[in-house]
């Protein structure tokens, strides 16, 4: 019979190469479902070939070096957002993701539909070949294989169709929960989230712990997941209720790491760890890595950096641990002077972004600065909710007035400017220094942290304040800064307007959302945060990302084209704008 198939699933799921996952396994061309009824370990060689493949390296396109699932997922999920900042122009795939100029060429895309599409195939697999079986004693891999299609499928939704709460019909993407190729469309957003919810509830109903660390999944991993599923579905009460049953009653402090500046290089064997990509010395990919462009330490390229608004929110508390442990601004050794960056208004445009200028200032001592080269003054304004914190615990920010527009900048002490630009150096360290490799780490896929914020942001969306603050506050005091919260003390904030379109969000709302932000970047949330409510991406930051301002409701590239190798196979509609 000749059938329309995905070309990504075409033929019996022939596996890429697994060079470095050190697994037992069975030839590619040989795993069918046959094998598995015959051959006790079948399921268990399948699902950790699943686990490989979203960190092995993959030929695509005559692409292969530093071509990871893993490595692309959490570049396109975060570079479009607010968080980053591109310190220059660069012939990496991921400028088109910073910049809003993807193509349906793109290998980092086509990349990630392909393993992604396989990764599915292959759990359908063991699904439909364990359910036959109907042997209880396979549940735990039953479990991981619906544990597994669902997070394939909630990754590639997310970043190729538009949120939920955009409209469940809207286009989503092809639903696979079978074997079957013969037929392939494109399933409304609804559709494939309801699939989802009901995976990860069924894997949770079939697991236990995990079965080894953290880089396999567990039931506690399919209810945190449950919990972020049910966010974007805007069912706030499912929401809660997956969190509180993953908790089981233990006090959320609890299940958070309470060593957070090393958590990162311990998320595969930390408690708080739900679900991560394990990595191992053998899938160091130096350059190539994840961390490779947040950091440059001995290797790495070390080009995007935090963004001035982001930056704006640790710098309120600067003992925040999450400042302290995970930033790294590149100081000018043995220098006692201050310098004031900010974008150069005779650099803005549209499409090439912002050129940050440098001086040296003058300090009076009473947090009031001029520029020690001109006659320029710096303006300290008292603002709603973000900026650098004082001594009364009121937020402000400084601005420039030049030619009689307000340009927000920053003041700090002297540091070091990326050779031949004029781009202050901030490096990033969340996804390195595993096993003391500065280009190592395992990438967390979920963690408890989140879970707790999932659960704020729908106490927040349901109008119950002390809930909301409440769950703030946790994640807050493992920050080590105030967590003192409260409906009747929400330090300066108050319901704001967050997009053109009349977007508002009450100053509960807001300070969830600022604390995911902070909480969570670069772990691959911001964007989707942004959008899924209906706000829009404010980018107005030096950087050479475009100085754009990309509304919610009408730009077309918040979510990425289906690739061109799919859409011209199985003639699924592409996304509009592309």
């Amino acid at each position: 019979m000749k059938t329309k198939a995905l070309y990504l699933t075409a033929a019996l799921a022939v596996m890429l190469g697994f060079s470095s996952c050190n697994l037992d396994y069975f030839p590619s061309d040989e795993m069918n479902s046959d094998l598995l009824l015959q051959d006790p370990n079948g399921a268990e060689y399948i699902m950790d070939a699943c686990y490989a493949l979203m960190k092995d390296e993959v030929e695509f396109l005559g692409y292969q070096s530093g071509n990871t699932y893993c490595r692309h997922y959490y570049q396109l999920a975060e570079f479009p957002a607010d968080n980053i900042c591109l310190s220059a122009h660069t012939t990496d795939p991921l400028y088109e993701a910073t910049a809003y100029v993807m193509n349906d060429g793109l290998k980092n895309i086509g990349t990630l539909w392909m393993v992604g599409y396989k990764i599915i195939y292959m759990t359908n697999q063991v699904i439909e070949t364990l359910e036959k079986q109907g042997n209880p004693e396979s549940n735990q891999f039953l479990g991981e294989a619906y544990f597994t299609r669902a997070l394939m499928h909630l990754q590639l939704v997310t970043l190729c169709a538009k949120p939920y709460s955009h409209g469940r019909d809207n286009l989503g993407i092809p639903l696979r929960t079978s074997l079957s190729t013969e037929v392939t469309v494109r399933n409304s957003v609804g559709e494939v989230y309801d699939q989802i919810a009901a995976d990860f509830r069924k894997a949770a109903d079939l697991m236990g712990k995990s079965r080894g660390n953290a880089g396999y999944p567990s039931k506690e991993a399919a209810l945190g997941l449950l919990s972020r599923t049910y966010l974007y579905m805007e069912k706030w009460d499912d929401c809660i209720a997956a969190a509180n049953e993953a908790l089981n009653g233990a006090d959320p402090a609890s299940k958070l790491d309470a060593d957070f500046a090393n958590y990162f290089i311990n998320a595969k064997t930390s408690k708080e760890t739900l679900f991560c990509i394990g990595h191992d010395l053998v899938d160091d990919r130096g350059q190539s890595s994840i961390g490779s462009m947040y950091l440059k330490d001995g290797i790495g390229w070390g080009e995007i950096y935090p963004s001035d608004p982001l930056m704006y929110l640790y710098e309120r508390y600067p003992n925040d641990i999450r400042y302290t442990a995970f930033i790294w601004p590149q100081y000018k050794a043995s220098s006692t002077r201050t310098m004031v960056y900010y974008p150069d208004p005779a650099s803005i445009s549209a499409e090439s972004g912002a050129v940050i200028m440098s001086a040296e200032v003058t300090d009076d001592g009473e947090g009031n600065y001029s520029f020690k080269t001109g006659s320029n003054t710096i303006e300290k304004r008292k603002i709603n909710g973000s900026g650098i914190a004082d001594a009364a615990g009121e937020y402000y920010e400084y601005y420039v007035n030049i030619s009689g527009k307000d340009y927000m900048c920053r003041i700090s002490p002297e540091m070091v400017l990326r050779t031949g630009f004029t781009i202050p150096m901030i490096f990033i360290k969340k996804f390195s220094y595993q096993d003391g490799n500065p280009m190592l780490s395992s990438p967390v896929v979920c963690r408890w942290a989140e879970v707790i914020l999932n659960r704020a942001e729908a106490y927040a969306h349901k109008g119950e304040a002390a809930n909301a603050l409440a769950d703030v506050n946790i994640i807050r005091q493992r920050a080590g800064i105030p967590a003192d919260f409260a409906p009747d003390n929400l330090h300066g904030y108050v319901d704001k307007q967050m997009s053109a379109s009349g977007t508002s969000l009450t100053a509960v709302e807001q300070i969830v959302l600022d604390e995911r932000r902070m909480e969570l970047a670069w772990e691959g949330f911001r964007m989707h945060d942004v959008y899924r409510n209906k706000c829009d991406m404010v980018r107005h930051y030096p950087g050479a990302q475009p100085w754009k301002e990309h509304r919610w409701d009408t730009e077309k590239h918040i979510v990425y084209p289906i690739p061109y190798n799919e859409w011209t196979v199985s003639k699924i509609p592409q996304n509009d704008g592309y």
